[in-house]
């Protein structure tokens, strides 16, 4: 291989992107001969113009394979193209400076640029998240977005074994600390030397705002604190997600509970996703209004949702976030065994709330998602949690992103969806002794029955889809705390009145 010309190619697509100036390509093309251990560089013309940088990656970390520099498995690769990435990165500086100038033109121009250079560095590993398998599925509530989650790779037992000889790090602390910025990385903690953050205040306390390196939707951004501290719903976080959407009003922005079950993966560390996108939930329209004699000038009104979701609304942001604390800490402490709603066991706490935010004109917009985490013997994994009949389709805990109407759909599913179709076009009445689809054989039984004689190769994946989104639903009803039938919303009613 010509690294050479690799290298050249590299140089001119991070001029193109903005992520070099031509005076910055001597000094970045020795940082490359030194991460690539070549011994010269010799300008070439180059002309192409590519979208991504993912192919010349992959010849380059090919060389370094082929050179022993490295060893061929998914993490040495993903450390050292990130390496090679670094030698053509803005510094953070840089990043913050053209953030901050094209802000002062219009905050979208701000995110668009930022977004862009995340993809362009393949901090974003957007060949990767192009794999996903996405749709939606039309429903009584909007329409629902499902992904199929292929963009992680899995892990190479090479690796595995490396992994289980490092002692565990305490630096950074977790991947969401601040001190990921330009971290190299490890076997068991991905490299980070493309990171970049962009610093915000609130409320008098210093945040960053990065993208997700897997975005499961359009400018998916993350909000961290600047503390490792874990997460906490409480009057701060009001304030600091409608802080956020009035510096950044084209974006939404929510939070994970911070509470097990009904949380995010990450708890350990007080975060918030935002980004630039219009979920189903954020389409769905009031369904009940109610008032407050305390708060005039707030709107509240009970979303159309399978999930329990009540909406503020006003241009008074103080107003919002008064009352947004006045309801969690209602919630917190309301109880109503007719619909299984306990809010204490003992000392343990099961209430809590879902915040998502986001600005309509001159109007600040909060949805307060209602949750529970109770477990009990009939529902070890949750009484409001996806039950065991969609566990064959989802499982996981039911975070912000679900909760707003985004399924993320485990890897298995592909090839499992896959052989449900094969065996109803061959019409196979029973796949229970197929070890691989056999935990759908009670939803397979329903479909091969409903759709006998009116499946063929030309619809059956849409139905497929189409039944997978039905289910998801399903477990958005599972994870509402007021069911969506008679007794479930005279008991939300009563919940409204004890405000």
């Amino acid at each position: 291989m010509k690294i050479n010309y690799e290298i050249n190619r590299l140089l001119n697509f991070a001029w193109q992107n903005g992520m070099i100036e031509e005076s910055d390509i001597v000094y970045s093309a020795n940082l490359l001969l030194d991460v690539l251990q070549s011994e010269a560089f010799e300008p070439e013309t180059i002309t192409e113009v590519l979208p991504e940088a993912s192919q010349i990656l992959a010849n380059m970390l090919d060389y370094a394979v082929e050179k022993n520099i490295i060893d061929d498995t998914a993490a040495q690769r993903d450390l050292y193209d990130t390496r090679i990435m670094n030698c053509v990165m803005m510094r953070p500086s840089e990043v913050i400076a053209k953030f901050d100038a094209l802000y002062t033109e219009s905050p979208q121009k701000a995110t668009e640029f930022f977004y862009k250079l995340s993809t362009v560095s393949n901090y974003i590993r957007k060949s990767r998240v192009d794999k996903n398998i996405i749709w939606q599925t039309a429903t009584e509530y909007g329409d629902l977005d499902i992904t199929i989650n292929l963009s992680k790779p899995e892990k190479d037992p090479r690796d595995i074994i490396k992994a289980r000889n490092v002692k565990s790090a305490s630096y950074p602390k977790c991947l969401l600390c601040r001190e990921n910025e330009g971290f190299a990385g490890t076997i068991s903690h991905p490299a980070r030397q493309t990171h970049r953050l962009i610093p915000l205040t609130f409320n008098k306390h210093q945040w960053y705002m990065q993208y997700s390196p897997y975005t499961y939707y359009n400018e998916h951004c993350i909000v961290l604190n600047a503390d490792h501290i874990p997460m906490k719903i409480a009057r701060t976080t009001f304030i600091n997600l409608l802080s956020f959407v009035e510096k950044l009003p084209h974006y939404f922005i929510g939070s994970n509970a911070d509470l097990p079950i009904v949380g995010g993966s990450i708890l350990s560390h007080d975060h918030y996703q935002g980004g630039h996108y219009d979920f189903a939930m954020a389409k769905a329209p009031i369904e009940k209004e109610y008032s407050l004699k305390a708060y005039p000038s707030v709107k509240i009104g009970r979303v159309k949702w399978p999930m329990s979701a009540l909406r503020l609304s006003g241009s008074d942001k103080e107003k919002l976030i008064d009352l947004a604390e006045y309801i969690l800490n209602k919630w917190r402490d309301y109880s109503d065994e007719s619909v299984d709603i306990f809010a204490y066991s003992g000392d343990v706490r099961h209430n809590t709330i879902t915040p998502i935010a986001r600005k309509r004109d001159s109007n600040y917009e909060l949805d307060l998602v209602l949750r529970n985490n109770r477990t009990t013997e009939q529902y070890p994994l949750g009484i409001f949690h996806p039950h065991a009949e969609v566990h064959h389709i989802k499982k996981e805990n039911i975070g912000l992103i679900e909760v707003m109407g985004l399924a993320v759909l485990p890897a298995r599913l592909k090839t499992e969806l896959a052989q449900i179709e094969q065996a109803l076009l061959t019409n196979v009445s029973d796949i229970s002794t197929n070890e691989t689809i056999a935990k759908h054989a009670h939803w397979y039984e329903k479909l091969h029955k409903k759709y006998k004689g009116h499946i063929d190769k030309n619809n059956i994946t849409a139905i497929l889809n189409d039944e997978v989104g039905n289910i998801f639903m399903q477990v958005l009803t599972h994870a509402g705390v007021f069911k969506r039938n008679e007794t479930g919303m005279a008991a939300f009613d009563k919940f409204i009145s004890t405000l």
